[in-house]
């Protein structure tokens, strides 16, 4: 992916990407890594995707819905898609990442197993967490999965519902920002972001990590 500056000269008319998190599970009312597991939204979760559900619904022009595979996303997904009657298509590759052994343990309870891996993990995102994927295999295949939705979606509007990773990755992307972004930028649950890929290759990021739809 390539990025710029909003002002690029960008000629044509974008594909605009709304990255919808998902709402409160059990593992992250208590701040657990939960990855490629699939559990199902608390109460809250679901307050949170129907509210979600129904910003996206509103949004001007829609014309796709893309949803990570699991059913925490796709809570959300399948509602604001049977609100509006577009299709809604499943993508692998905005899956959360391949937490491996670490996968529902508490930030504490990971590093206490191996430190030092932990604290690597921490800043390079080569190092994957054990039987997982690093953030950069996460990465590539994000960006693979954003390819694919602006070229089938050219000048479109695209609701994506995905998890913190995936969205961090995409808005990295649009940035063209170093990987810092990944470990410094915070993205609350059922937040919604804003980014724009041009035909002509500049990108640009209108919001980031908007909550107001939840008050």
């Amino acid at each position: 992916m390539s990025g710029g500056p909003g002002w690029t000269g960008a000629a044509g008319r974008p594909t605009r990407i709304v990255l919808a998190r998902h709402g409160q599970t059990p593992l992250s009312v208590d701040r657990r890594y939960s990855g490629q597991g699939d559990p199902d939204l608390t109460e809250l979760g679901v307050l949170q995707a129907e509210r979600t559900a129904e910003r996206l619904a509103r949004l001007p022009g829609l014309s796709a819905v893309v949803s990570s595979p699991l059913r925490r996303c796709l809570g959300t997904a399948e509602r604001a898609a049977e609100a509006t009657g577009v299709p809604l298509m499943v993508e692998d590759d905005l899956i959360e990442t391949d937490f491996g052994q670490w996968e529902g343990l508490t930030f504490t309870e990971a590093a206490e197993q191996d430190p030092a891996l932990h604290s690597r993990w921490m800043s390079d995102t080569a190092v994957p967490p054990p039987g997982g994927e690093s953030f950069a295999v996460v990465r590539a295949r994000v960006e693979r999965g954003l390819r694919r939705i602006v070229a089938e979606n050219p000048g479109g509007v695209v609701a994506v519902v995905s998890h913190v990773t995936p969205i961090k990755l995409a808005i990295r992307a649009a940035l063209d920002a170093g990987d810092e972004l990944l470990f410094r930028l915070h993205l609350d649950l059922a937040s919604v972001s804003d980014v724009r890929f041009y035909p002509d290759g500049p990108t640009s990021v209108h919001l980031v990590n908007d909550t107001s739809h939840l008050d």
